[in-house]
């Protein structure tokens, strides 16, 4: 079923997160031991996250550097088919722009296709470490809008290999990420919003926020969108500070603000376990307030583990 379909059919709000998957060469078993505790709280869907490669160098006999490609966090697309196999639940892979061509990404869809997946999020994807910005590879999409047309172009039947003749139609429901604090690289909110409107022209059909710390900053950026004329629906991402690293952490990588009064507490916190604490009441307290205000789901970024996700949705659900 498509994400949107089950916002339409829930009463209340739904719950759901997103799991990384395993690093190459660990199980699975690990992965659904993090998910098997919160299908207590029946998330109708699962995001999971597309990983791209990575540039190593290995020294060769002489001196000589090897530059070598490695995937770290491979198969996606086989543990979306394990979670629908194992929860009967919808997975929503993460589809990128980086390290794949049209082709590889075609290829990529028509696999979840058969599979019987609804679902995608279209994101670009964030650059290599080794590059100071975003490069696409070689006949690859530069731009997440560019990848949604391509994935429009195959729901109308429209394949790269223009012989094919009566080709079958795919059927994918597109959501992409929104930015209530605006996408780092963009100048300003209003300029990341006519970005994200033409995301919605194109065929994006629900946005999932980046995380955020300060409600008013989600409902804000929800009031702007309606504004700009985006009624889709937009669904609060959440992820609750766990260490205190996360204090410095968490604003460098994700270009976000932390508010004062949560900042301070976990500044005055001895470890991480109280750091722990006082973000999983932080997260609890910023859910409650949302699902008073009527959001359609509560989206969670587990980063793979489910301890603190599990003590915010037994909370609230």
């Amino acid at each position: 079923m498509k994400v949107t379909d089950h916002i339409k059919n829930a009463k209340d709000t739904l719950f759901s997160f997103e799991i990384l998957p395993p690093k190459k060469g660990e199980s699975i078993e690990t992965l659904f031991g993090h998910i098997d505790p919160l299908m207590e709280f029946k998330p109708p869907f699962i995001d999971v996250t597309y990983h791209r490669e990575e540039f190593v160098y290995k020294t060769r006999e002489g001196g000589l550097l090897e530059r070598k490609t490695v995937r770290k966090r491979p198969g996606t697309v086989g543990i979306c088919a394990a979670i629908k196999h194992r929860y009967d639940v919808d997975p929503v892979p993460h589809i990128i722009c980086g390290g794949f061509n049209m082709e590889e990404t075609e290829n990529a869809l028509i696999d979840l296709n058969f599979l019987g997946i609804d679902n995608l999020l279209a994101l670009r994807g964030d650059a290599m470490k080794s590059e100071a910005t975003f490069v696409p590879d070689e006949g690859g999409h530069s731009y997440a809008s560019q990848l949604i047309e391509q994935i429009q172009g195959m729901n109308q039947g429209h394949y790269l290999d223009e012989e094919l003749q009566n080709a079958v139609p795919t059927d994918f429901c597109i959501g992409v990420a929104g930015y209530p604090e605006k996408h780092f690289e963009a100048p300003n909110l209003n300029i990341d919003l006519k970005y994200l409107k033409k995301k919605v022209e194109l065929g994006a059909e629900y946005i999932v926020t980046q995380m955020f710390f300060d409600n008013q900053k989600y409902f804000e950026f929800v009031d702007k969108c309606r504004e700009a004329g985006i009624d889709i629906p937009i669904i609060p991402g959440l992820k609750p500070l766990t260490t205190l690293r996360h204090l410095q952490m968490l604003p460098s990588v994700f270009h976000l603000d932390l508010p004062d009064a949560l900042a301070d507490e976990v500044a005055n916190c001895k470890d991480n376990k109280g750091a722990r604490e006082v973000g999983v009441e932080w997260t609890i307290h910023q859910s409650k307030e949302l699902m008073e205000k009527g959001v359609p789901v509560l989206h969670y970024y587990s980063m793979g583990k489910s301890e603190n996700v599990y003590r915010i949705a037994k909370a609230l659900f």
